[in-house]
């Protein structure tokens, strides 16, 4: 039997969500039209992606890039076996997504007193007395519900943050029947034995039957590093996006997210199934950059694929060595 080491077995299935058009674009200057989100959206899906953030429903007058969300949604085009979802902060914004029909919902808060303030303005302890509610009305309505927990890894206002606190909003979620908590790395300030340890602890805390997942950024070069780190301790759901776009508009120089095909390629080299063909989505990298006119900092829409690739995408390749090469 070959030896695994702290990886999943080959073949393990992983889930990738893009959150480009959220997390992405919320702190961008260029505005995309919904016509362009969509082809964002069809790219996306086309290349295999099975969960998209669509966008979120906040105000436009803090987050304008977002607030075309609605007629987004209105104009999706269903397809097999593809999850669109959306973030809400409050029940303004659960309304507007239970009126346009969205069926999964991310609903988070944050561990940091001062990230929380400055994101929602109010404390964690109201943000969570708030959200309670808008979770249970969420479930109730038939939505499936991820509860995130931003700054979980560290923040950039505060810098160390309590695994304990983290711990006790967790499982504050997990009372509440979420179907996944997901700890974020606002701020890019983790780093690989944090993200096992914290992980690890959580998944105990929450249960087999809790979903965990990770939205982590690349801030500080550790990006892929922390997912596999995650990928060790068993969580099998990350969040990325497409050509390494995004930033929290509330925090300075927290940058992009770990890249979706950058994380695409490495799952495939460590023998995981993520059902993305990472080589489609090059163009629509390259599409992107146009759009924005500028250069994206994912690492393989620049690069020539490995040596040992042949074929033209990477659900045709043949491997000419191992995934080790």
């Amino acid at each position: 039997m070959t030896d695994q080491g702290p990886f999943p077995p080959s073949g393990t299935e992983v889930l990738l969500e893009d959150e480009v058009l959220r997390d992405g674009l919320q702190n961008e200057k260029t505005h995309l039209s919904v016509d362009q989100k969509l082809e964002v959206i069809a790219a996306l899906a086309k290349a295999g992606v099975r969960r998209i953030q669509v966008g979120s429903f906040v105000h436009p007058k803090l987050v304008p890039q977002m607030a075309d969300t609605d007629e987004v949604f209105a104009r999706l085009e269903p397809r097999d076996g593809v999850t669109y979802t959306a973030l809400v902060l409050n029940d303004r914004g659960l309304d507007r997504a239970l009126a346009a029909g969205v069926k999964h919902l991310s609903i988070s808060v944050s561990a940091s007193e001062t990230h929380s303030r400055k994101n929602l303005n109010r404390s964690v302890d109201d943000a969570l007395h708030e959200i309670a509610p808008m979770i249970t009305r969420a479930r109730e309505a038939g939505i499936a519900v991820r509860a995130g927990i931003q700054s979980a890894l560290g923040c950039g206002f505060e810098g160390h943050v309590d695994p304990s606190r983290v711990e006790d909003i967790a499982r504050r979620f997990a009372g509440l029947g979420v179907q996944e908590v997901n700890l974020a790395d606002t701020a890019g300030l983790a780093n690989p034995r944090q993200v096992d340890r914290l992980c690890r602890r959580i998944a105990t805390t929450v249960g087999p039957d809790i979903a965990l997942s990770l939205h982590l950024h690349d801030t500080r070069g550790l990006g892929l590093a922390n997912m596999a780190a995650g990928l060790a301790a068993g969580v099998r759901i990350f969040d990325a996006a497409l050509g390494g776009l995004g930033g929290c508009p509330f925090i300075p120089r927290a940058t992009g997210n770990i890249a979706l095909e950058d994380a695409a390629y490495a799952l495939q080299e460590m023998e995981m199934r993520t059902g993305i063909d990472w080589m489609a989505l090059l163009s629509a990298v390259e599409r992107l950059e146009d759009l924005l006119d500028r250069r994206l900092p994912g690492k393989m829409g620049h690069v020539d694929p490995p040596p040992w690739y042949e074929g033209d995408s990477a659900s045709s390749i043949v491997k000419t060595g191992p995934s080790s090469a």
